[in-house]
């Protein structure tokens, strides 16, 4: 079904139009960013942009494909221990000599990026880089941003290194280029890391901040370690009073956390709240405020064993989190776990107010107060992290080897060219699921479905700019003047133009879209396209100078309590560095 009939000149301007308008609501975040892409393809395809056919075609690329089934081989990992083995190590070793820890652990988070998904690395790495922050004693934040910017550095070693090298190289497979190799691209990667590393360890310490994250900011201020519920009873002089006006939970050591009337929690907004008979308030004491409150008069335990010793903790939210989407309100932490959210750490910005009606977004930081126990189950319920306690999860440990065994298969049979990635991907994730490293419940909870919606979507966005001869408009209106620049300068070009936008938007659709104006351009000037298709996969990879152009980013942001600037102040050098150096090396190991 087609609603516009256009020419070939309306078409290819519509779907500039179009992809404009995806990139704005892509900065604004009014909607996901899956959301705005499926809505982008949805009228390509009514205007006739998108062919349906070419729609369909998109689904046989191999890339989303891949980067699903090494999801689950990660998952494997995860699930058998392999990961946790080292991280332990490493652990016992920063107790002993933490420099040394956090050498090894970078060249062990790098190397791990180079074959596997670099978000699940991150997310196990951020607990026990904030514990080796603790034994050093430093703040996190002059840690966290280091190991995300060495997951990214080592995603650029191999073709299976991140989710962006496959999906540059199934676009360059559709625009019919030869497949890269999954080393091909590891002499520049390699060359890229040396400088990183060096960048990270002389350089980075003098621009990283100190920053205390909301749970040290917590306990600098406080020591306050119960909560105790008390019911106001009849004779209670309370009776009447607006409970902020109260003088006795203003005292030092005691934090008014909720009033809960009947069934009804009423800390979405206590000032106003006048206090009745029955009325239960909950409190957040130290041990000798405590002991205080059990003599007062005026309030009544709710039973001998209502005060129960807390903790505070900051949990992360990752992309397999199940709170992802939901409102905090409608989950009922305080009903179901006992367990009550004080504020939430998203961007820039430390959220303690009207907490109920928040949606919880992949990377926001949470920090809970509950019983140790209670925060336990819904950490294991919800698939949370907590950041300042490494937790093992790792189940069938005797397992580990198989899984080790899969993914390594992979890596040695795709180099020596005796199948395609995807084929020796699927055979692994039949291996991991058969031999029960991982149940099919747990290994496909491992699979992100938002961002492969992403990924299709951005696709088929590629495949309308090129049949609406969208990608050719640009190709003639850019080359007369790329043309005439050395290869340095056309390299660096390309590369500044997806650095820029991957900064700005997801580095996946950035990658998607330049890919095959890169390649029209290098034919357009009459030059190999592999060397401009490199410079995009690097480009699209190497994100440093905002924690929105890659996840692992977004994951350090809270843990780290970084502000964005911290992040322009730390990435924009890297940015600029890495770029010159891949534009100087790429033309020399892919000649133009």
């Amino acid at each position: 079904m087609q609603f516009l009939q256009l020419t070939e000149m309306g078409s290819a301007i519509l779907a500039l139009l179009v992809v404009a308008g995806m990139f704005i609501m892509f900065l604004r975040e009014v909607y996901p960013t899956e959301v705005v892409a499926i809505g982008g393809v949805a009228v390509m395809l009514a205007t006739g942009i998108l062919p349906y056919q070419s729609a369909l075609a998109v689904l046989s690329n191999p890339a989303p494909w891949t980067i699903a089934a090494m999801f689950i081989i990660m998952g494997a990992l995860v699930r058998t221990g392999a990961l946790d083995a080292f991280t332990s190590t490493a652990q016992k070793q920063a107790q002993v000599n933490p420099k040394v820890a956090i050498a090894t652990l970078m060249a062990f988070v790098v190397l791990a990026s180079a074959v596997v998904s670099n978000t699940p690395v991150v997310v196990v790495m951020i607990p026990v880089f904030v514990q080796i922050a603790r034994t050093l004693n430093v703040p996190a934040s002059k840690l966290l941003i280091p190991l995300s910017y060495a997951a990214i550095l080592g995603g650029t070693l191999t073709l299976i290194g991140t989710s962006t090298n496959l999906l540059v190289d199934g676009v360059a497979r559709a625009q019919g280029m030869t497949p890269f190799t999954i080393f091909e691209v590891t002499p520049l990667g390699i060359a890229l890391v040396i400088y990183g590393m060096f960048y990270l360890r002389f350089v980075a310490p003098r621009l990283l901040p100190e920053r205390d994250s909301m749970a040290s900011m917590l306990s600098d201020r406080s020591k306050m370690k119960f909560f105790t519920e008390a019911v106001i009873p009849p004779d209670s002089n309370l009776i009447g009073r607006e409970v902020t006006g109260v003088q006795l939970f203003k005292r030092q050591g005691v934090r008014l956390i909720d009033v809960v009337r009947g069934d009804e929690s009423l800390r979405r907004n206590l000032k106003g709240v006048v206090l009745k008979v029955g009325d239960r308030v909950v409190l957040r004491t130290e041990m000798t405020e405590l002991l205080s409150l059990q003599t007062n008069k005026e309030l009544k335990r709710v039973d001998q064993v209502s005060a129960v010793e807390t903790k505070t903790v900051e949990v992360l939210i990752t992309p397999g989190c199940r709170m992802v989407g939901r409102t905090l309100g409608a989950m009922r932490l305080r009903r179901r776990y006992g367990v009550y959210v004080l504020a939430v750490h998203r961007r820039n910005q430390n959220i303690g107010r009207q907490l109920d009606d928040l949606v919880v977004r992949v990377g926001d930081t949470l920090l809970l107060e509950g019983s140790p126990a209670d925060i336990q189950k819904l950490a294991a319920d919800m698939d949370m992290v907590d950041v300042t306690q490494p937790s093992a999860r790792a189940f069938r440990r005797s397992h580990a080897p198989i899984a080790i065994g899969a993914l390594v298969g992979i890596v040695a049979l795709a180099a020596l060219g005796v199948a395609p990635i995807l084929l020796l991907s699927v055979l692994a994730v039949a291996v991991v699921l058969i031999t029960r490293c991982i149940d099919a419940d747990e290994a496909f909870s491992f699979v992100e479905g938002r961002l492969l919606a992403l990924i299709f979507s951005m696709l088929a966005i590629g495949a309308a700019l090129d049949k609406s001869g969208a990608v050719s408009l640009i190709v003639e209106a850019v080359a007369p003047g790329l043309g005439a620049l050395p290869p340095f300068l056309i390299i660096w070009a390309v590369y500044l133009l997806t650095s820029v936008l991957t900064e700005l938007v997801s580095n996946n659709a950035v990658a998607v879209v330049v890919t095959p104006i890169a390649i029209g351009l290098a034919q357009a000037v009459g030059i190999d396209p592999r060397p401009l298709v490199v410079a995009v996969m690097v480009a699209a990879s190497a994100s440093f100078a905002t924690p929105i152009g890659y996840q692992t980013n977004m994951m350090v942001y809270g843990p780290g309590g970084y502000r964005f600037t911290d992040f322009l102040k730390v990435g924009v050098p890297l940015n600029l560095t890495v770029g010159l150096l891949a534009s100087l090396l790429i033309p020399l190991i892919w000649p133009l």
